[in-house]
């Protein structure tokens, strides 16, 4: 009997084959003329999201999908699973204003986290504001926010069912009363207060209704908003007539003596002008970085010069004091030269500089003041991710997130003056995290380019080319993936799987030059590593392609559909999630002309051909066994119109020639992922690993009973829970199509040998991450 349950369970995935009956999608007549190439578009139809016969596809897709979903015999435990996992307190670092102690806190299961406050860091919190009284499904979520100076008012966003689009209010803190007045139409924005007077802000003029999730946004404006009058009576201060294709923010230093305007022609490239507001004579903004070859960004002020991160000339970034009044990049100090490690950003607190490092894709801290002196390296628990360097001038100490991928986050409190960081809170989630051993592998693309890979998997693992896999990436928009932990990828390694993640070119792990290598008509690169790692996996005995899935999600989701048309041999299972599938047409929609600046355009004939080489809708060939592929998108997404994954999956299926099924899962009242309640979350992730479960063939394996809750050690992982001040209060909101977090990149810049010291220093690096792990395993 045992033996007919494990060939029935084996057979399994076959048997649903033979029961899917796809919808039948109706085909049109449709061509384009690129530059001579002509291009058959036969659902082109499926880009209309407001048509009924698009809606009734919709439905038709949908129950097909949930259909297979019932008939998965673990799915019910793994559910059960995920949700027991997912129930516990979840913590944002603390912030200080105006005499409270502020921060995020969900209780386990709410759908959004709320706001609380305090006098003391120990008193008692009490709730400041709550987004799941917004919504009774949770669909509002909480987007920017900013207090005023002296934190007398509170400007906050709001975001209903996943959408870009955010509607601003105004609390009076002391009686957390609403004022009257909202902001609509708000899209990619800060908010930077005036004082007290009001604030400034960015948006477009409101939208058609009916378009307003698909038609391409075009001229985004920044506004300043006077409290206690109408929105119709804001100020327009800063717009470009002749360019409705750019992005526009606008950013205060502390001292509220600068105001800045941040131009941007896509999610790379800024420029930069300047109203001096001291200076009575200075009637108009000037320039300080002219163009979009560069990426700058201003730090601060330091007297009458500005502090700018900026990678011209460095690659790998530097910091620059600027003479606005004399801005040439000849008159240019340098203050913290350019490293060999990649630096992401600074900070600034207690009147000091924080410097935030990747070396080999884990963060590295340094304390500088404001003349470039460096004061200490700022000791970390371990090898992952700090983040929360940062507060205001007049600060002692502030507080900063540290994790890692066996470990949930733990928040640490700093003191400025002596360097020193101490516990302040740890997580406890209800598994055994001790039980996980992380370690970072590096492969050879090529003779130039070593990849890094982190695995993550429970201790006893066996390398004999039979365990579960599941290979994540996103390599692109100069967005590095550093560890972290997530209680999803958690229940995956429960179950007997390898997390890797990849450190595709593509991101800023190592610099531009990384970045640079992933981008444009060197795009196929990213792929190739992503092959590769999946290569290197099966060659040293990790796994073998029938036990290997691949996700990604947006230009993730573009990964994963690009290696799966081109090696659809290499994997089992395909999980491309709101992916940028018609490369196109993307710059046709919302705000994707955005991303022309990294993808490149098929309206110039000479980046079509690259374009059209890799566009997974267009490569999908007929009569192909494709993977086990379960796409993934939301009604409400208007960052990566769901047509991208409506056609692809439409095509999928009429190509698929295999016994492999081949779904669409399309989520209602979501977007493309920010602000996704915690029930929705939960939904997916149940429905994606039964998905992946089952065709893998892993049987879903009871967790230990009486298992003790663990709490981070020196490895954690994961980010807290969305919303510091300092992170919301970023001057330059350039919306990329999608990142998730993850790990790291290689120790050499892109087109240059790895020596034998930095080899050396990767494996130091890989023995200090196996030694921290064995040491967990032993507390």
């Amino acid at each position: 009997m045992k033996r007919l349950f494990l060939m029935l369970l084996t057979a399994s995935p076959l048997i649903l084959m033979a029961q899917i009956k796809y919808p039948q999608t109706k085909k049109l007549s449709v061509t384009d003329n690129y530059h001579g190439t002509s291009v058959e578009d036969p659902y082109r139809w499926l880009e209309d999201d407001n048509a009924n016969a698009t809606k009734e596809w919709v439905k038709e897709e949908n129950k097909v999908t949930f259909d297979y979903f019932s008939t998965i015999p673990i799915r019910d435990r793994v559910r059960s699973r995920l949700e027991k996992l997912w129930d516990y307190p979840k913590y944002s670092s603390p912030f200080k204003k105006a005499g409270y102690f502020y921060f995020f806190k969900n209780d386990g299961l709410q759908n959004q986290p709320v706001l609380y406050r305090q006098r003391g860091i120990r008193d008692e919190p009490e709730e400041f504001l709550n987004p799941n009284t917004l919504s009774k499904d949770g669909i509002a979520a909480l987007g920017s926010f900013s207090f005023s100076k002296s934190g007398k008012y509170f400007a906050y966003s709001i975001s209903v069912a996943g959408s870009d689009w955010q509607i601003v209010y105004v609390m009076e803190t002391e009686t957390k009363k609403i004022l009257k007045e909202t902001i609509q139409w708000v899209k990619f924005s800060s908010f930077s207060w005036n004082g007290e007077e009001g604030f400034y802000y960015s948006g477009y003029d409101k939208p058609n209704e009916e378009t307003k999730l698909s038609k391409q946004n075009q001229f985004h404006k920044v506004f300043y908003h006077r409290l206690g009058t109408d929105q119709a009576q804001d100020k327009l201060v800063f717009e470009d007539k002749k360019h409705p294709l750019r992005y526009h923010s606008a950013a205060l230093t502390e001292d509220l003596r600068f105001l800045l305007i941040y131009g941007a022609e896509g999610t790379s490239g800024t420029e930069i002008w300047f109203k001096d507001l001291k200076d009575p004579a200075q009637k108009s903004f000037r320039i300080l970085i002219e163009g979009f070859k560069t990426d700058a960004e201003v730090v601060d002020n330091n007297g009458d010069r500005l502090l700018v991160r900026t990678n011209d000339g460095a690659p790998n970034f530097r910091l620059v004091s600027i003479d606005p009044k004399k801005p040439a990049k000849q008159n240019w100090t340098t203050v913290i030269p350019e490293k060999p490690e990649a630096l992401q950003g600074v900070g600034t607190g207690g009147g000091f500089l924080f410097t935030d490092y990747l070396k080999d894709a884990a963060t590295s801290i340094w304390q500088y003041s404001y003349d470039g002196t460096m004061v200490r390296q700022i000791a970390l628990p371990g090898i992952g991710t700090a983040s929360g360097f940062g507060s205001e001038k007049a600060d002692k100490d502030f507080f900063y997130s540290y994790s890692s991928f066996a470990t949930p986050p733990a928040v640490y409190r700093f003191d400025i003056a002596t360097g020193k960081s101490t516990l302040f809170r740890e997580t406890k989630v209800n598994m055994l995290t001790s039980d996980f051993v992380t370690e970072q592998v590096f492969f050879n693309v090529d003779e130039q380019t070593k990849v890094p890979v982190f695995l993550t998997y429970k201790k006893g693992l066996k390398k004999d080319g039979n365990n579960p896999v599941l290979l994540y990436g996103y390599g692109g928009f100069n967005v590095p993936v550093t560890p972290g932990f997530s209680i999803s990828n958690a229940f995956f390694i429960e179950q007997g799987g390898i997390y890797a993640v990849v450190n595709l070119r593509g991101g800023s792990e190592y610099g531009e030059a990384w970045h640079k290598a992933g981008m444009l008509d060197k795009k196929q690169n990213v792929f190739n590593d992503f092959i590769g790692a999946a290569e290197y996996l099966i060659k040293e005995g990790y796994t073998q392609p029938a036990k290997i899935a691949m996700r990604g999600g947006s230009n993730g989701g573009l990964l994963v559909g690009a290696v799966m048309t081109q090696r659809p041999d290499l994997m089992k299972v395909a999980l491309p999630a709101v992916g940028v599938m018609d490369m196109l047409r993307f710059h046709k929609f919302t705000v994707g002309w955005g991303w022309v600046v990294e993808y490149g355009s098929s309206d110039s004939a000479a980046q079509f051909p690259f374009l059209y080489k890799y566009s997974p809708y267009h490569n999908l060939k007929q009569g192909t066994d494709y993977p086990a592929t379960l796409v993934t998108t939301a009604d409400h997404d208007d960052r990566v119109v769901p047509a991208h994954s409506f056609k692809f999956a439409a095509r999928l299926q009429e190509y698929n020639k295999g016994t492999n099924p081949v779904l669409i899962r399309i989520d209602t009242d979501a977007g493309h992922g920010a602000g996704k309640p915690t029930s929705k979350s939960i939904d997916e992730a149940s429905d994606t690993w039964s998905f992946v479960m089952h065709n893998l063939g892993m049987p879903f394996i009871e967790p230990p009973t009486g298992e003790k809750k663990t709490t981070p050690s020196s490895t954690g992982s994961g980010s807290p829970v969305k919303g510091t001040e300092s992170d919301q209060n970023a001057g330059n909101a350039k919306p990329k199509p999608g990142a998730s977090p993850a790990t790291n990149s290689p120790s050499a810049p892109v087109g240059t040998k790895q020596n034998p010291s930095a080899d050396k220093d990767s494996e130091m690096r890989k023995k200090k991450i196996e030694l921290m792990n064995k040491k967990k395993g032993e507390q």
